[in-house]
């Protein structure tokens, strides 16, 4: 029973690197003696070094350097009797004081919710049950209110309604242990500077006509922002199917389609595209990117070599050598004008259209050349 047998101290408290002397004493009514008896910590049997018998009911045990509890509800520290039946536990709490949480950040939904997330300073563990209080309050009046919506990820809370805009807001982070607590800096902020939004909804990709190495690539704006004033900015990246690299695009700019171009031909393309409000109702600040919207997929059309007369039949030297050349200058102009500005795919679609004329007359020759 546990009136029987009892630890002290019960359930302390101790920094990493502490020592503890626990001494156990039983009642006279158990009649055994303290010589029989023997310690283990989380069902560890300890060294009998590390024991005394301080009196025929009371043994001590003492440890050394103790490193972190293994467990955040507290190591188990427990005496037995020589047959091993419990006779009496202690809980250790062996851990460190919170640091002071950093890189708190903070987003929100369509302006309808904030989230936020921070780390819990550079050394991070404590070892015992640390708890972390989200807080928050209109800058210039009233008062503070505790985020109550931990989503199950680590140092991320969400507030879900009742927030005003126009008006900025502090936010910070409150940490608390058994042996201490410590407190991030406040952020000021304005929902409006924080907004995020939805992917961009109904990406489409298609074929440019018979254009091998282009697809055109089409998308929503932001449903849930449509009674806003904002400018979109939007990203596209894209890889080939058995390739995990995606290639980025950042000059889509503000507009809701774009090109593709310099791409191979027969390959399947998956794509997928972000959106950053930005400005909304005139804010000052840069936004924050969407998450990227689904893949996808759509492929370039195979080249198509069934008019060239003759299986064997090579194209001129002078021939590869254009293609070679015209392939470097597109390269270079693609660098220089980026990938989805209108100069670049005028050119383009112009050069394409006039290489098709010359290899049309390359091959009329040929033919005729044949009967």
């Amino acid at each position: 029973p546990p009136d029987l047998a009892v630890i002290s101290p019960q359930d302390p408290v101790l920094h990493i690197g502490s020592s503890l002397t626990a001494v156990c004493t039983i009642s006279a009514e158990l009649e055994i003696t303290a010589r029989s008896l023997y310690w283990t910590l989380n069902g560890k049997r300890l060294a009998r070094n590390t024991y005394k018998v301080l009196s025929p009911t009371e043994s001590s045990v003492t440890l050394h350097q103790l490193n972190g509890s293994l467990q955040r509800s507290g190591d188990n520290l427990v005496c037995h009797r020589s047959n091993g039946e419990v006779l009496a536990g202690s809980c250790l709490y062996v851990g460190s004081p919170p640091e002071k949480p950093v890189n708190l950040t903070c987003w929100s939904r369509n302006t309808k919710d904030l989230s936020c997330r921070w780390s819990p300073g550079s050394q991070g563990e404590t070892f015992i049950n640390t708890k972390y209080i989200l807080k928050y309050k209109l800058k210039w009046y009233g008062k503070e209110k505790d985020c109550e919506e931990y989503t199950g990820q680590l140092y991320i809370c969400y507030v879900p309604r009742d927030l005003a805009i126009f008006t900025p807001y502090e936010v910070w982070v409150e940490a608390s242990n058994q042996l201490g607590s410590a407190t991030s800096d406040v952020i000021t902020l304005d929902i409006l500077d924080v907004v995020t939004t939805d992917p961009p909804p109904d990406v489409l990709v298609s074929r440019v006509g018979d254009l091998e190495d282009q697809l055109s690539v089409r998308w929503g704006s932001p449903p849930a922002l449509k009674d806003y004033l904002f400018q979109a900015k939007y990203q596209i990246r894209y890889r080939v199917e058995e390739s995990d690299e995606w290639k980025v695009i950042d000059d889509a700019g503000n507009q809701t389609s774009c090109r593709l171009a310099g791409l191979r031909a027969g390959t399947v393309y998956f794509v997928q595209v972000r959106c950053n409000p930005i400005g909304i109702y005139g804010s000052k600040k840069a936004g924050i990117w969407s998450d990227w919207s689904h893949s996808t997929a759509a492929s370039t059309p195979g080249i198509d070599r069934s008019h060239i007369g003759s299986c064997d039949l090579k194209p001129s030297e002078h021939n590869s050598t254009l293609r070679k050349e015209l392939k470097q200058f597109f390269g270079w102009m693609r660098k220089h004008s980026y990938g989805c500005t209108d100069v670049s795919i005028k050119l383009y679609d112009q050069w394409r259209v006039w290489l098709q004329k010359a290899q049309k007359t390359h091959d009329q020759v040929l033919q005729s050349g044949k009967s």
